[in-house]
C-alpha cells in the first residue's frame, strides 16, 4: 500500500492533477497495486487566505509518504519568490531532494520546433542538483537602492552534493543502456573554482563506471548542441542553475510545457514528481489545459516507487494518445477538454 500526498497546488493544478490521478486509479486496477492519497491544500490561495506557506511540522508530515504528486505552484497576487523559497526550494532543501530528474522525449505525433527531428533523435535525461549552487540564498546586499549598491550571491558547491549527483548520473546512464554516454554540462573555464570541483569529481567518480563514456560540453555549447545535435546526448548532468535553464529548453525541443513533466528525487527518502509547466492561471477553470505533462508526472511517480511496468504502461498510453489523437498540445488547441485527454490516456492503457 502506496501512500501518496498529493499537492492540486494552483491555477490549472488542480485539474491537471484529477486527470492524473484518473489515470493512477486506471493502472493501478490494470497492474494491481495499491496505494492511497492524501491532500494538502499548500500554495498561493492558502497563503492569501492565511499568510502560512509550509511549516515544519507540514514537511515532518510530508516525509511520512512514499511519495509526493505537485500540481503546480504559482498565484498571481502573490509576490514573486514567496512560493518559490517558502514552500518549492524548502520541500526539496529540507527532504533533500537532491536529485532534479527532467527527461527530455520527443514523442510520435507531437510537432518539434527543430527542423528534421523525429522521436529516435530527441530522447535523453537531464540530472539537475537540486539542493545547492545559488539556490542555497548565501549573499547579501550593501547600500541597497543607491548608485553603490553591491548585491552578491554565491554558488555553493561541496565535495558530498556533487558526487552524489554525479554518481546518481552514472548510475542512471548504466541502467538506461542506451548510448551509455554521461555529458558534464559545466563552465570549466571561467567558474575555475566550483567547476573544478564538478570536474575532478566528475572523472574520479567516472573512473569507476568503465562502460560510461565521458563527455563534457560547456553550457553554452550544450545549449548548442540540444538545438543542432539533440541526438549526441543520452544523460547530462549539471548545476542547479544549468540545470534550471537548460531543461526549459529541453521542454521546448521536445514540443512544449504541456508535455515535460520532472521528479525531485531523494533516492533514499521522500521524492515529489510534477509537471514543469507552471500554475498558467489565464487558463484555470476552463478545461482547456493540456493535462499530459501531468500524467507523465505520475508516471514518473510510479518508476520511483518500482512500479516499472505501471509507469511504462502510462508512457506507452500517452504516446499513443499523441500519435493518434491530439492535434496539438496547446491549451485550447489539443482538439480535446483536459478531462477529456485524460479520458484518452486511461482507454490507451486498457
Amino acid at each position: 500500500m502506496y501512500k501518496i500526498a498529493v499537492v492540486p497546488g494552483d491555477g490549472t493544478g488542480p485539474e491537471v492533477i484529477a486527470e492524473g490521478l484518473k489515470v493512477l486509479k486506471a493502472v493501478a486496477a490494470l497492474k494491481k497495486f495499491k496505494y492511497e492519497t492524501a491532500m494538502f491544500d499548500f500554495g498561493g490561495e492558502r497563503y492569501l487566505k492565511t499568510g502560512k506557506i509550509l511549516s515544519d511540522d507540514d514537511v515532518a508530515e510530508l516525509r511520512k509518504f512514499d511519495a509526493i504528486y505537485l500540481g503546480a505552484v504559482g498565484h498571481p497576487d502573490v509576490p514573486p519568490g514567496v512560493l518559490e523559497k517558502g514552500l518549492l526550494l524548502k520541500l526539496r532543501f529540507d527532504l533533500d531532494q537532491y536529485i532534479n530528474l527532467r527527461p527530455v522525449k520527443l514523442y510520435p505525433g507531437v510537432d518539434c520546433p527543430l527542423k528534421d527531428k523525429k522521436p529516435e533523435d530527441i530522447d535523453f535525461v537531464v540530472v539537475r542538483e537540486n539542493t545547492e549552487d545559488m539556490y542555497v540564498g548565501v549573499g547579501g546586499c550593501m547600500k541597497k537602492g543607491t548608485p553603490d549598491e553591491v548585491a552578491l550571491q554565491t554558488s555553493v558547491n561541496t565535495r558530498k552534493g556533487v558526487e552524489r549527483c554525479i554518481r546518481y548520473a552514472f548510475d542512471l546512464t548504466r541502467k538506461r543502456n542506451k548510448k551509455r554516454k554521461l555529458t558534464l554540462c559545466a563552465k570549466t573555464n571561467v567558474l575555475t573554482y566550483a567547476h573544478d570541483l564538478w570536474w575532478r569529481a566528475f572523472n574520479e567518480v567516472g573512473a569507476e563506471y568503465p562502460d560510461v563514456a565521458r563527455d563534457y560540453a560547456h553550457v553554452d555549447a550544450t545549449c548548442m548542441w540540444m538545438v543542432k545535435n539533440p541526438e549526441f546526448f543520452d544523460v547530462i548532468v549539471t548545476t542547479n542553475m544549468f540545470g534550471d535553464i537548460i531543461t526549459d529548453l529541453g521542454a521546448m525541443i521536445q514540443g512544449g510545457m504541456g508535455i515535460a513533466a520532472g521528479g525531485n528525487i531523494n533516492p533514499s527518502g521522500t521524492s515529489m514528481f510534477e509537471p514543469i509547466g507552471g500554475s498558467a492561471p489565464k487558463y484555470t477553470g476552463k478545461n482547456v489545459i493540456n493535462p499530459l505533462a501531468a500524467i507523465c508526472a505520475a508516471g514518473m511517480l510510479l518508476e520511483a516507487l518500482g512500479e516499472h511496468e505501471a509507469g511504462q504502461a502510462v508512457e506507452q498510453a500517452v504516446m499513443y494518445v499523441t500519435a493518434n489523437q491530439l492535434k496539438s498540445l496547446s491549451a485550447g488547441k489539443m482538439g480535446y477538454s483536459t478531462t477529456e485527454v485524460g479520458g484518452l490516456v486511461v482507454k490507451a492503457l486498457k
